[in-house]
């Protein structure tokens, strides 16, 4: 069984900074992508999370244009942990942050994605 456990979120003021981590435990073979994603206060549960930033197993990224230069996600393959450090944080980055990855459970099989529970992020001005 695969699992997820975000933590490092927090209630912080506006301009300050936090690091969330992502830590993956189970029976897996290899973890591909690794991703963060956002959920905004008010929206519905199962609504469609937005995305944050994504990292490949060599450690290329991307990132939503809202996040570029404040946020930077990276990686520990072998921890199998994701990171994503924001700085100079909005009030409008307040979310539930949800990680994501891209999994495989054996050798040449195919990707499957597993996601966390999320971890609160409050931002006041």
């Amino acid at each position: 069984q695969v699992r997820l456990v975000e933590s490092g979120g927090s209630v912080v003021q506006a301009g300050e900074s936090l690091r969330l981590s992502c830590a993956v435990s189970g029976s897996i073979f290899s973890i591909n992508d690794m991703a963060w994603y956002r959920q905004a206060p008010g929206k519905q549960p199962g609504k469609q999370r937005d995305f944050v930033a994504v990292i490949a197993r060599g450690g290329s990224t991307n990132y939503a244009d809202s996040v570029k230069g404040r946020f930077t996600i990276s990686r520990d393959n072998a921890k199998n942990t994701v990171y994503l450090q924001m700085n100079s944080l909005k009030p409008e980055d307040a979310a539930v942050y949800y990680c994501n990855v891209r999994a495989q459970l054996g050798l040449g099989w195919s990707d499957t994605l597993y996601w966390g529970q999320g971890t609160q992020v409050t931002v006041s001005s």
